[in-house]
């Protein structure tokens, strides 16, 4: 990573760490330390019920710019993870939705933000959730985890966006949804022009255009690509639900179609329903026979 690459990324972090500290300290992400006001950020944008059944700091910490548990369909038993999952808000709901026998899970790269994620956790008594720290463009889970990926205008702040939509279609099922909320800029507006609209920790710089967007999922490997735009956040540059689908036969990178299943010769592994690709050996033995380091 570049030095540039680099700055914007600690830029990001300090602003979204402060953000976190003052929702501990009892004030607003947005709006420095005052009483918490569920309107007055991104938690306006959820429906009245769903803010009604969450910790107020999980409400004072949503800085979205949509609501994408609302347009992901999520059904009861699925997995889902939230790219970039602040203070927690849309892993909560996600947890609802899915019901017990589902998970969701969070990746926050921000030390507060993770803090504070897991304090609502607690508070609303969640228990189908997990937080993992790490970035988006290198995502802490196994290939083929989850059915749905959510975020809430969080891909725009990457300064690596091809490496968050290769690992998002990684991460996903042969047939996961992509289901995020998003800032795009119109295909007319040159990098630059974005950047004078609004600096890149705002959300704004660093936005894609309609284009580039599409693009990109498309380069990773992600089908039916949809960008609806909702509402405008500058001249030019729009809140957007983006779905796409990762295709039902994709293969994961470098493994063959024939095999999308397997890998140290041991089908479905690290899962409880692994088993050995030769019927003949136990899965101990073909993990050790591949030299596999996933030997539990």
């Amino acid at each position: 990573m570049n030095k540039q690459s680099t700055d914007l990324r600690e830029a990001v972090r300090q602003r979204y760490a402060a953000a976190a500290v003052k929702v501990t300290e009892g004030g607003d992400a947005c709006c420095g330390p005052e009483p918490v006001e569920a309107d007055a950020n991104g938690s306006a944008l959820y429906a009245a019920d769903d803010r009604d059944t969450l910790p107020a700091e999980a409400l004072a910490a949503s800085l979205g710019c949509g609501n994408p548990t609302a347009v992901a369909e999520l059904r009861t038993g699925e997995r889902v993870l939230d790219l970039g999952s602040g203070g927690g808000i849309d892993v909560l709901l996600s947890a609802r939705r899915v019901g017990p026998t589902g998970k969701a899970y969070g990746l926050d790269m921000t030390d507060e933000m993770l803090a504070l994620a897991l304090a609502n956790a607690q508070k609303a008594g969640a228990t189908n959730v997990e937080f993992l720290k790490g970035t988006i463009e290198a995502i802490p889970l196994p290939a083929g985890t989850v059915d749905v990926a959510i975020s809430n205008c969080v891909i725009n702040l990457s300064v690596d966006k091809p490496a968050v939509f290769a690992e998002t279609f990684r991460v996903l099922k042969p047939g996961g949804r992509f289901g995020v909320s998003d800032v795009v800029a119109d295909d007319a507006l040159t990098p630059d022009q974005r950047a004078r609209r609004g600096d890149y920790a705002g959300c704004i710089a660093g936005a894609l255009s309609f284009t580039e967007y599409r693009e990109g999922l498309e380069a990773a490997g992600f089908t039916d690509v949809e960008i609806t735009p909702t509402h405008p956040v500058a001249e030019g540059m729009h809140s957007a639900i983006v779905r796409a689908v990762k295709p039902s036969g994709a293969a994961e990178p470098g493994v063959s179609a024939t095999s999308t299943d397997t890998c140290c010769g041991v089908a479905a592994c690290c899962t409880s329903d692994e088993r050995a690709a030769d019927p003949s050996t136990t899965v101990a033995e073909a993990k050790a026979a591949s030299g596999c380091g996933c030997q539990g």
